[in-house]
């Protein structure tokens, strides 16, 4: 199996932790968002990760190479021109059964029933409340997805498409994407994959809505902050050393990160090397080598190598920032 996984997004929604770091490098529960999505595909027989990159790819390079010692190619993608678009950028490089995941969806399902999956492939889809935001899925009488729509202006449809895709044919999604290229059918001024997988659907593939029992997405601030607590309830929870602390739990301390006198948690992630004195934080992501210090944080993000000293409440601050409060 082929794995593709398109990076190249700029993650403005995430700045100003995407100015120095790439969407998928921003980090949630102790790892990067991307170490968590690969985690998930354990489980599978991979033949090829094929990752789609664009700005700062080569820090996702860098990454996958280090810490995942799977085989992997990296194609850039010097224009965004959308889903379709990029995913199309491997067409030399795929046979037969293919698996289309985005990195901003963290998500809990079984993908060994794959390997029995009847018909042409499987849409992952969760039920949502409001999913005018997301691609939705309509699902026939006969069990197979006949409509995709994205981003539609009313709630006509509440299966929003997770991200998440598996085809065994992986080249007649590509001649779709081409079809749909050439047809210039774009979706508020993109090519979006849905599209393409619409065009698969009239021409007769059978797609199943296999539902997620959970997705969590790393999209914006609030989103990576929700999926932080969701990790940490779930495993994902770690407490390093600390010194003349209370920790709440659930928390990530990483065993290099020093925390000395303060009041940590719940749902807390310090990353290694970081340093928390004298504060009190809850319901926050504190970033490699950052500094807090005499500060109050709730619902927070700090970035790399950042420093805050001072009482605050709530911060969004990116890598290598500083503010103090006298």
């Amino acid at each position: 199996m082929k794995v593709i996984i398109p990076t190249a997004g700029l993650g403005t929604r995430l700045r100003p932790h995407t100015y120095s770091k790439p969407k998928p490098l921003v980090s949630v529960a102790g790892k990067p968002v991307l170490g968590h999505v690969l985690d998930t595909l354990s489980a599978l027989a991979i033949d090829e990760l094929i990752f789609i990159t664009g700005y700062l790819g080569n820090q996702i390079e860098e990454y996958v190479r280090k810490t995942y010692p799977l085989p992997a190619r990296f194609i850039e993608q010097t224009e965004l021109k959308g889903q379709a678009h990029a995913v199309y950028l491997a067409r030399e490089h795929v046979q037969g059964p293919t698996l289309i995941l985005y990195v901003d969806t963290i998500f809990e399902a079984d993908l060994r029933q794959l390997a029995d999956l009847e018909g042409d492939g499987a849409i992952y889809v969760k039920e949502v409340d409001d999913p005018r935001r997301f691609g939705v899925a309509f699902v026939g009488e006969n069990g197979y997805i006949t409509r995709l729509v994205e981003k539609p202006d009313t709630d006509i449809s509440k299966l929003a498409m997770i991200g998440l895709y598996y085809l065994k044919d992986g080249q007649w999604l590509m001649r779709a994407i081409e079809e749909m290229m050439a047809r210039n059918i774009q979706t508020k001024g993109e090519f979006y994959l849905t599209d393409a997988l619409q065009i698969m659907i009239d021409q007769g593939a059978k797609f199943i809505a296999a539902p997620v029992s959970v997705w969590e997405d790393c999209g914006k601030p609030e989103t990576v902050l929700q999926t932080n607590r969701y990790l940490l309830r779930n495993g994902r929870a770690h407490q390093g050393p600390t010194k003349s602390s209370i920790v709440i739990p659930p928390v990530y301390i990483d065993d290099t990160a020093q925390v000395e006198h303060s009041i940590v948690g719940p749902y807390v992630s310090i990353a290694a090397g970081a340093v928390v004195k004298d504060s009190i934080i809850r319901d926050s992501i504190i970033n490699r080598e950052a500094l807090i210090q005499s500060a109050m944080l709730q619902n927070s993000l700090v970035g790399d190598d950042a420093i805050v000293q001072g009482d605050f409440h709530e911060l969004n601050i990116g890598d290598s920032s500083e503010i103090r409060f006298d």
